[in-house]
């Protein structure tokens, strides 16, 4: 029987997007017939792969469930992986979603707004590759006031030494005295927050309001939506275009 990559197979049984996979064999959080798994192992799919203590269920009779994508506002508090150390809420458990989804990348515990969740492993991974130049607009408030420098230096790049990496060149707008619009292509931890420090500014509230051609709305804290054949359409023809540049 063929083989596939371990972190992979959790993909697609819906467990979570590769990359959180990778993340939690790392941890230790994943066994294969009780051991530990190991980065990069493969499986066959007939092993016993246990997840942070839970038995992964194979799809019966080998049938695929049904694609889910949908559009969630993720309220402040509320976190993206199922094993955060405060033990706050986590998305999955707020959606109570009847098939088994997990989130389209992260939107840290202090942020809120658009978040995607699927079943749906190479659509998930498509989307968080950064190096696809995807879009992701957020509104953000700042401590105090700023000027025409900090927006130009936003704009700019940032150089966060931290992560020694220099941001990407990007949108920003203007909303008030306090509060701006920006346009990221890449996704570093805590990107927004760690720019604004750099510059000596400090965030007070961060919402996600678009995901490429899916924008958040008037959904609710709290509330999800199916994304609309449409906007799947059109999220596809966007990812194929990205993957051509």
């Amino acid at each position: 029987m063929e083989s596939i990559r371990l972190n992979k197979y959790l993909s697609e049984q819906g467990v979570c997007s590769r990359r959180e996979a990778d993340r939690l064999i790392q941890s230790g959080a994943v066994t294969i017939d009780g051991r530990i798994a190991r980065m990069g192992e493969k499986i066959t799919g007939q092993e016993e792969i246990c997840c942070e203590g839970k038995l992964v269920e194979k799809a019966l009779d080998g049938k695929k469930t049904e694609p889910v994508v949908l559009a969630v506002n993720k309220p402040r508090g509320v976190v993206c992986t199922t094993s955060d150390k405060d033990r706050a809420p986590n998305v999955v458990e707020l959606v109570g979603y009847p098939t088994r989804i997990y989130p389209v990348g992260r939107l840290d515990k202090d942020s809120e707004g658009l978040l995607l969740m699927t079943n749906q492993g190479e659509l998930a991974n498509q989307i968080i590759h950064a190096g696809n130049l995807h879009e992701k607009e957020y509104l953000v408030t700042v401590d105090r006031p700023f000027n025409r420098t900090f927006i130009r230096q936003l704009q700019s790049g940032v150089e966060i030494k931290e992560l020694g990496e220099i941001t990407r060149p990007c949108k920003v707008k203007p909303e008030g005295e306090r509060t701006f619009r920006i346009v990221l292509t890449q996704g570093l931890n805590r990107q927004i927050r760690r720019m604004c420090e750099a510059l000596g500014y400090r965030v007070v509230f961060l919402k996600r309001v678009r995901i490429m051609n899916i924008c958040l709305g008037k959904l609710k804290p709290g509330s999800f939506r199916k994304v609309s054949r449409e906007e799947l359409d059109e999220l596809q023809s966007q990812l194929e275009k990205n993957r051509r540049k």
